[in-house]
């Protein structure tokens, strides 16, 4: 059967605010406060479980004080792991978590500024269920569109024309459609993703000066 990636409305809204053509406003569900400012989300209501849980933790405080563990520029920024909060610098992060999974939601595209929720890979995971906390979000760049046909071979999917040009315009990572759950955008705040993008990172892709959150929900 012939797969078919989401692209609904706030794909376009996505795009306009990427070219300074439309405010955040009320579409911000919550604020992630770091080192280098502050990052407004959306959360995509077609991703419930996703949404509901994130917003809960935040709620919680689950993430305040957590790291931003892994970083890889022109690729992501990941963070929501709790084994992270006061963490030695020598230690290795990634694998802790709330103490469950959630469902996989998987649909929407990896354009740049998009959320997403990071997962275990291989075959210990093959309904690809999301870490119940931990997320990273896209700082891809501009997409060659050859790459972008390979992947609908890959997946015998199509992209449509509105996709193929947000993947070659404004950037994102093609090569994890499929497989994670994306769950929201950055509204406002890509400079502070791009500044945290760029840190000076160990091996193993930690930052060497800690980049810690505290998220706050809007509504």
């Amino acid at each position: 059967m012939k797969h078919v990636i989401l692209f609904l409305s706030t794909a376009y809204l996505f795009f306009l605010m990427s070219c300074g053509g439309a405010s955040a406003g009320s579409d911000v569900d919550a604020i992630i406060e770091t080192n280098y400012g502050t990052i407004k989300v959306m959360l995509y209501d077609e991703t419930p479980k996703h949404k509901e849980n994130f917003l809960k933790l935040a709620k919680e405080g689950f993430y305040d004080d957590l790291l931003f563990h892994r970083v890889i520029d022109g690729f992501m920024i990941q963070g929501g792991d709790p084994n992270s909060k006061n963490a030695a610098p020598e230690a290795r992060l990634g694998s802790g978590g709330p103490g469950y999974l959630i469902d996989n939601e998987i649909g929407y595209p990896h354009f740049r500024g998009t959320l997403a929720a990071a997962r275990t890979g291989g075959a210990g995971n093959p309904e690809r269920k999301s870490s119940g906390s931990q997320f990273y979000i896209v700082t891809g760049k501009p997409v060659n569109p050859t790459q972008l046909s390979g992947q609908e071979r890959r997946f015998n999917f199509s992209y449509s024309d509105a996709q193929k040009e947000l993947y070659t315009q404004v950037g994102g990572t093609p090569q994890l459609d499929m497989d994670y759950t994306v769950f929201g955008e950055v509204v406002e705040g890509m400079d502070v993703v791009d500044q945290i993008g760029k840190v000076r990172t160990h091996p193993g892709d930690r930052p060497v000066e800690d980049v810690k959150m505290k998220i706050t929900v809007v509504k």
